[in-house]
């Protein structure tokens, strides 16, 4: 398996809005957000800048967004297409996205939707939940120079 990351251009983001919309819609239903507001905010907070294409052997197979904020490195999005879960993909961006904080000395943070399963994930990677609301878990992994 050969995960590589790249970054976008303005031409991926129909790309990423549709695998976004297939895995979340679940989830849009679940809390009775409107599809076309969500649909507009995504619009709007996607920056080709701060995105990443996840290529797997060749084909592209998800997406990422992070960006600094603060003393941190916030991931934003972050969406692996459903055949390629649970194959060690999004362990191995994580690990990715983990070393590049250090190297800016940055600990990484990133909201979770509560019935998302994708938080074990996270807490097996040693993120910890610093706060919660009604929808989602927020979650930190302090930066660490030895990762």
């Amino acid at each position: 398996m050969r995960v590589s990351l790249r970054r976008a251009e303005t031409a991926d983001y129909d790309y990423c809005a549709a695998l976004y919309f297939k895995e979340m819609e679940p989830t849009i239903r679940e809390l009775n957000l409107d599809m076309a507001e969500h649909a507009a905010r995504i619009r709007q907070l996607w920056v080709a800048q701060e995105v990443r294409i996840i290529v797997l052997d060749g084909a592209e197979i998800g997406w990422l967004q992070t960006r600094p904020e603060g003393d941190s490195l916030f991931l934003a999005q972050f969406f692996v297409a459903r055949p390629f879960q649970g194959r060690g993909v999004g362990t191995e961006v994580m690990r990715h996205i983990i070393r590049e904080a250090p190297d800016a000395g940055l600990a990484v943070k990133l909201g979770v939707v509560k019935s998302n399963p994708a938080q074990r994930l996270y807490q097996r990677l040693g993120f910890r939940i610093t706060h919660e609301d009604e929808r989602k878990f927020y979650m930190q992994r302090e930066a660490d120079p030895m990762t």
